[in-house]
């Protein structure tokens, strides 16, 4: 990951909007593994949910410290999807079933974006003014990147047929398309409009 440093930092109330909008992600896949954790019907699979779902909460609480302090505005407030897709894209997520099928979407597509848009971040992050976020990005994708090789292999020792794959495999189309048809671009929380770079 390099640094791209040559077009400054973001604005502060654009980084806390970005920084409240990845709290408000890891706050909902906390929510939506722990959901799943208590009905999935693969033992394995439910001990990775459940343990991911304590990470989501953790990460959502180190990006909740690294809000910076804005005069009327709390930190619940700025806690909200970037942009008007984000929301019904985890919801359409939410909405996947059975099991094997959340495990594909969660592992083939949730964590691959949310690895890319923390990747993004680290590269154009400005050390001087984003230390104390860098530390926290850095945290938060070592865990996210270790649930993706864990998951994965469970994605792949879960099915015993070709029918379960052709189902595994819709789920992740379906999902992969709602991204792309909602606007992203790359990764899952999109960069603030107008902003090209740190």
């Amino acid at each position: 990951m390099g640094e791209d440093n040559s077009t400054g930092a973001l604005p502060l109330l654009r980084a806390a909007e970005l920084i409240g909008a990845y709290r408000w992600t890891e706050r909902r896949l906390f929510e939506l593994t722990g959901a799943w954790a208590a009905d999935a019907d693969l033992p394995a699979v439910q001990v990775f949910f459940d343990r991911v779902s304590t990470e989501h909460a953790w990460h959502a609480e180190l990006f909740e410290a690294r809000l910076p302090a804005l005069d009327g505005t709390d930190r619940e407030r700025l806690t909200r999807p970037a942009g008007p897709t984000l929301g019904p894209l985890v919801d359409t997520l939410a909405e996947t079933a059975p099991t094997r099928s959340r495990l594909a979407g969660y592992v083939r597509v949730v964590l691959p974006r949310l690895l890319v848009t923390y990747d993004r971040h680290l590269a154009r992050a400005v050390p001087v003014a984003d230390g104390p976020v860098v530390r926290a990005l850095r945290l938060v994708r070592r865990d996210e990147l270790e649930a993706w090789g864990e998951g994965e292999a469970l994605a792949q020792g879960s099915l015993g047929s070709a029918a379960e794959a052709d189902e595994v495999a819709e789920a992740q189309r379906q999902l992969e398309r709602a991204v792309v048809e909602a606007g992203v671009g790359e990764g899952l929380v999109p960069w603030p409009e107008g902003s090209t770079g740190r």
